[in-house]
């Protein structure tokens, strides 16, 4: 008898062992995964280095777009949800509105929810969102980092090519900025810190601060946005385009410097400077600097037509998502999935426990 009960129990603690660290792909989950846009260079690029964790990992999954349409995204989750996921990772459509993270939370009741890339909320609203759903997290950036890393990077190579940046000889940097989309918290910080810091940078140096290139343009108001909200190349080229017929090397007012959101709209205005005879091979140089380090655009910098960038790490991102995905299904709450990433890309945020940020590095080639 004693037998009997000790291979019962055994067999007991087996299965309870499998229940709790079974393999993900015999788990029955399904995960849904949204992205605010499929067209964005960058999220493709975090896009094919997902799908390839996500398959390593063994698990049904499915991508879906929204368009750069809030309403249409959140009908999307409610579909997903009707049609079985118990996981959803979602790439938020309006970056940092709190009310559209509320409404996906309040679809997905008891559903564990990985926030990514884009912000669910500004000056610690998330952090209020967070706290108050237990089965959500965020994996995204730290927003300032990037602005705060390309403004310096800006500053140091102007105070090392000052005199030749300076086209026209009058002694200012005069520069165009392209701004991604204008509610977005990581386009904010960038078109902020990505001019302030370089000022910094200047002003340390004995320089004078950059010079926006309208002088008609309000403070509040010194750069060009993509005003579909799509971060795109196309809109960079367009706008600078338009800038060359009034600003340009023969009226002496030509634009010095391009600063932009991303790396897209940087390819724009790349596109835009080459037809003109600009940024190429022994041809003068109008430095462009973007977000993201990009395939195209590294390329570009190996070229010599593109100046610099900043790193955002879409591999590293996609492992830290596929990493929490295991983690959930395996049991763990989201806030201690994001607790056992343990690497030098990743950091948990200082106000939220259930905020992973993914690390940002400068690159210049």
């Amino acid at each position: 008898m004693k037998k009997i009960f000790a291979l019962v129990l055994a067999l007991v603690m087996v299965l309870s062992l499998a229940a709790c660290g079974g393999n993900p792909s015999e788990s029955g989950a399904k995960i849904s995964v949204f992205w605010y846009d499929e067209a964005d260079i960058y999220l493709s690029t975090v896009r094919s280095a997902l799908n390839e964790e996500l398959d390593a990992l063994g698990v049904e999954y499915d991508n879906q777009f929204a368009a750069n349409d809030q309403a249409k995204q959140l009908d999307q989750v409610k579909t997903a949800i009707a049609g079985g996921s118990t996981l959803l990772v979602v790439n938020l459509v309006t970056s940092g509105s709190v009310d559209a993270a509320e409404e996906i939370l309040a679809a997905a009741g008891d559903i564990p929810v990985i926030f990514f890339n884009r912000a669910i909320g500004t000056d610690g609203a998330d952090v209020t969102v967070l706290d108050a759903h237990a089965n959500a997290c965020f994996i995204g950036t730290d927003a300032p980092e990037a602005g705060h890393m390309q403004g310096k990077m800006i500053g140091d190579y102007l105070v090392e090519n000052y005199d030749a940046v300076d086209f026209n000889g009058d002694g200012v940097i005069s520069y165009a900025l392209m701004k991604g989309d204008e509610a977005n918290i990581e386009a904010i910080y960038r078109t902020q810190y990505g001019v302030e810091d370089a000022n910094a940078v200047l002003e340390a140096a004995g320089k004078p601060a950059l010079q926006y290139f309208d002088a008609s343009a309000a403070e509040n108001a010194r750069y060009q946005v993509d005003l579909g909200g799509q971060w795109s190349a196309a809109a960079a080229k367009d706008y600078m385009d338009t800038n060359f017929v009034t600003y340009n090397e023969g009226a002496g007012n030509m634009i010095e410097l391009v600063i932009c959101n991303n790396d897209g709209m940087a390819e724009g205005v790349v596109a835009s400077l080459q037809e003109r005879g600009y940024n190429l091979p022994g041809a003068h140089l109008v430095p462009v600097f973007g977000v993201d380090a990009t395939d195209s655009a590294k390329a570009l910098i190996a070229d010599g037509a593109m100046t610099g960038t900043v790193k955002q790490d879409n591999v590293g991102m996609a492992v830290a998502i596929r990493a929490t995905v295991a983690a959930i299904l395996d049991g763990a709450s989201p806030v201690d999935a994001l607790a056992g990433l343990n690497d030098e890309r990743f950091s948990i945020a200082s106000d939220s426990a259930a905020k992973l940020f993914v690390a940002y590095a400068p690159y210049t080639g």
